[in-house]
């Protein structure tokens, strides 16, 4: 009887995971939907602090520090690049040093210092636009300097704390679910679906709330709440301690000690040729149609050096495939920069755009034009539900697979549908400049143009859901094909593709400025949009994202999924 009692509770029992004191955990009272959930509310919270600290940047910028419209979205860019590719950072510290538990409580905290600083900075005196806007006319005027200081060290500052935060919680959220658990394993799946709803639910609520109050209300205000979330983010996220589940490494080497010995091992047996390669090989029993004959040259990490021969060892069959499975991402990650560059564009040029147009409702109110990026949260809400309770089930029944169709596949379609949406914004702008030419409001650039601003919707939507396919599916693909020690990177990787997006597209706008505006020749991004061509520019984007879409189709016919996995 006592065996009988003993061996349900081992069944229990989780393996590789411990609690917050080291102890096993059990399934049915640690981790699964009951922690995952309490960990997308704090990525809620977050979300919702972070965009309302950066949705509405571009008309804080050139309203309140007076930049023009082209160094305003280089500013903004070049900062989201930064926040973006800080992620790289907060998951090494995570994965090597800190955990991703202790990078979350102190980012959150470096958070809340960030964002009260940066509510200090804007209740700093400033020119405002009153004393720089006394005619029709552009006036240049130089901001308190002070202000511009403390604003930039703050916004760096929630950037730098951002890169702790956003991978760490992720994949922690991920970590609650057991990947060899059939049950588990599913729902994690559907984990990446409801936390991409989750912070689209966010940046619906924040887009609309944030950018009325800061527009019309204050932006000390528009900064502060974000600050007072962010303090309640980091509340709930200590509540749920004695239930999460931490990943229990054991005396397990440092992953990335072990896959540096690997490429280190390869390169001193460069000299080594094919047949003692397929030696080793054999000995390790490793098949002809075995993944191991991609990226062959790595398999030299299998024989030990000739200088190292009495107190070296080789590699083993896991090391070099892990290896193997970093080196399979950078093709994927290079082939979907053009993507990133795409959707930078919705926080800069489209809310400018929104701008000069016409926003009332009704009389006396006006639509904030950087509210309108919550027809992209509202798109990605929509077509996730109906993605993950209706499109997936369909597709399993044809596929077989768990997820329906493939990461790759559902990346690829979402790409697509990104360049339907840049060549919509394209003809719209088109129509805009038409309107401005029509009405002889080309040379008033503070002139609203009798066109609607809800022109601009449905490239905000189409955008929102081709999100719901690539970069949901891009923060599955790179948290599931690296390997388990390296889940942090694997997501910062994903954030560092918008990150280097955005600096792409910063360094575009400064190319393309710098063409067309010389000899007297007008700037696509000139001041005044009605004599700029931000169509050329929307086409242009259309041409690159083609080009990358037609790279990663052939990487993604090539790729070799780890451990597997075809999902």
């Amino acid at each position: 009887m006592f065996n009988k009692m003993e061996a349900p509770l081992l069944d229990e029992m989780v393996e590789g995971a411990v609690d917050y004191n080291g102890h096993p955990v059990c399934r049915f009272t640690s981790g699964g939907w009951r922690s995952a959930s309490l960990i997308i509310g704090v990525e809620i919270a977050e979300r919702f602090a972070f965009y309302g600290a950066s949705s509405n940047l571009i008309n804080f910028l050139t309203d309140q520090l007076q930049q023009s419209t082209a160094r305003a979205a280089k500013n903004i860019n070049a900062w989201s690049g930064t926040a973006a590719l800080l992620p790289l950072l907060g998951a090494f510290l995570a994965d090597c040093f800190l955990g991703r538990y202790r990078t979350i409580i102190i980012s959150s905290a470096l958070y809340v210092l960030g964002l009260g600083l940066l509510t200090v900075s804007a209740t700093l005196p400033s020119l405002g636009i009153s004393a720089c806007q006394q005619t029709e006319k552009f006036l240049p005027c130089s901001p308190n300097p002070v202000q511009v200081i403390l604003f930039f060290f703050s916004l760096y500052l929630v950037a730098f704390a951002q890169g702790g935060h956003k991978p760490c919680v992720q994949a922690f959220g991920a970590d609650q679910f057991d990947g060899q658990h059939p049950e588990e394993s599913k729902a994690k799946s559907s984990f990446f679906n409801w936390w991409y709803f989750g912070i689209s639910l966010a940046g619906f609520l924040t887009v609309n709330v944030m950018s009325y109050v800061q527009d019309y209300l204050s932006w000390s205000l528009g900064f502060g709440i974000p600050c007072i979330v962010m303090v309640f983010a980091l509340a709930i996220f200590l509540l749920g301690t004695r239930k999460y589940r931490f990943g229990n490494r054991g005396d397990e080497e440092n992953p990335f000690v072990r896959i540096g010995r690997v490429f280190i091992t390869a390169i001193r047996n460069w000299h080594v040729n094919s047949s003692e390669i397929a030696h080793e090989e054999e000995t390790h029993g490793l098949l002809p149609n075995h993944n191991s004959k991609q990226l062959r040259f790595l398999n030299k990490a299998l024989i030990v050096p000739n200088n190292l021969k009495e107190d070296g060892h080789a590699c083993s069959i896991n090391e070099v495939e892990e290896a193997k499975a970093v080196l399979r991402l950078i093709p994927i990650w290079v082939t979907c920069l053009a993507y990133a560059i795409v959707l930078s564009q919705i926080s800069t040029f489209f809310t400018k755009q929104g701008v000069t147009m016409d926003r009332s409702i009704v009389v006396g109110f006006e639509v904030p034009a950087a509210s309108l990026q919550c027809f992209t949260g509202l798109g990605i809400i929509i077509s996730l539900l109906i993605y993950d309770r209706i499109l997936i089930p369909i597709a399993r029944k044809f596929t077989g697979k768990p997820s329906g169709i493939t990461m790759l596949q559902r990346i690829g379609f979402g790409m697509l549908l990104s360049i339907i949406s840049m060549v919509i914004a394209a003809l719209v702008e088109g129509k805009r400049l038409k309107t401005a030419q029509e009405y002889g409001l080309v040379d008033l650039p503070k002139a609203i143009i009798p066109l609607s601003i809800w022109w601009l919707v449905p490239q905000y939507i189409l955008f929102g859901v081709a999100d719901t396919f690539t970069l949901v599916g891009l923060q599955e693909f790179f948290y599931d094909q690296v390997p388990s020690g390296l889940r942090s990177i694997g997501l910062s990787l994903y954030l560092s593709i918008l990150g280097i997006g955005n600096f792409l597209s910063s360094f575009l706008i400064s190319a393309i400025e710098k063409l067309t505006s010389g000899d007297g020749k007008q700037s696509w991004f000139d001041n005044n949009l009605n004599k700029a061509h931000l169509d050329y520019f929307y086409w242009l984007l259309v041409v690159l994202s083609a080009v990358g879409l037609a790279a990663f189709l052939f990487s993604a016919r090539t790729y070799i999924y780890n451990k597997g996995n075809t999902t």
